[in-house]
């Protein structure tokens, strides 16, 4: 029985942190890719004009955007928000000299800051965890101060395309998440209130020994599959081997292809923005009341 209808592609949270708090101490020595797309996404910021007061690095992972963030913005407050509990320990002593990111564990569809709050919200590669990417953005839109700037990159859907097609070799389950295209991701901005959005599409191309060596990076990055759809019990040595089989016909000069399509954008928040009101049942404080403690 097939798994793949839209609800199997959903994505659980609490399969999502559980992921990435065992792959903390992992991350930095495989993120590799994620390093070359924050350095990117950061060297972007030189094409706007922004004076931050109020940064939020949202989906900050073990922190590595906060120093050259601090270091560029050097009169702005930085809050690193995860929603792994041990990715953000590690933020929380990424430092600048005598300065340091505040830190909070927070989902990004529930951010728990005031209305018009930040300056600059900076998202590397964060988005793809995301199910709901109109509540994502909504709540981006909220705590965006008028002409506030939305910088993120997230991965389109020719990410891991030969490890996709492998596995639907194998069985029915779900394997690897669906990503969105940049045009829907473009629409998704503008529903959700942001304006003038920028978009373009970059490829990498990781090349691995096996299949096994493209798992072992994708389990100590955090990427497990997190899919509703995906298969809970243990996957048998054969089904390995029916995807190993069906990976071979990739191969070339020796070496099995991944393939990442990553996808940049920015927008702005209306300079006329309107926000709603906070939900009776949450509690959204000023960025300025999350403090830095030394020691």
């Amino acid at each position: 029985m097939t798994r793949r209808g839209d609800d199997a592609y959903r994505l659980e949270t609490a399969a999502i942190r559980q992921a990435f708090n065992r792959a903390s101490s992992t991350y930095d020595g495989s993120a590799v890719l994620q390093g070359e797309v924050r350095q990117k996404l950061l060297d972007r910021l030189d094409l706007v004009k922004l004076e931050p007061a109020v940064i939020l690095d949202a989906g900050c992972g073990t922190g590595q955007a906060g120093p050259p963030l601090l270091k560029r913005y050097r009169k702005a407050h930085l809050v690193a928000m995860d929603l792994s509990e041990d990715m953000v320990l590690r933020a929380r002593n990424r430092r600048l000299w005598l300065r340091r990111p505040a830190v909070v564990c927070s989902d990004v569809l529930r951010l728990p800051f005031s209305d018009a709050s930040v300056d600059l919200v900076f998202s590397n590669l964060m988005l793809q965890w995301c199910s709901d990417l109109d509540a994502v953005f909504r709540e981006v839109s909220r705590v965006l101060k008028p002409e506030g700037l939305f910088s993120f990159s997230t991965f389109g859907p020719d990410t891991l395309s030969e490890l996709r097609q492998a596995w639907n070799a194998a069985d029915d389950h779900v394997h690897v998440n669906r990503f969105l295209d940049m045009h829907d991701i473009g629409d998704a901005l503008v529903r959700s209130g942001l304006a003038e959005p920028v978009l373009d599409v970059d490829y990498f191309c990781m090349t691995y020994d096996s299949v096994t060596a493209l798992m072992r990076d994708l389990k100590a990055i955090g990427a497990r599959n997190a899919s509703a759809g995906r298969n809970h019990g243990l996957t048998g040595r054969q089904r390995l081997a029916a995807v190993e089989l069906a990976y071979e016909a990739y191969r070339r000069d020796g070496r099995l292809p991944s393939t990442w399509e990553v996808v940049y954008g920015h927008a702005w928040a209306s300079p006329t923005q309107h926000h709603g009101q906070s939900a009776a049942s949450e509690t959204r404080i000023p960025i300025d009341d999350i403090g830095v403690r030394d020691g």
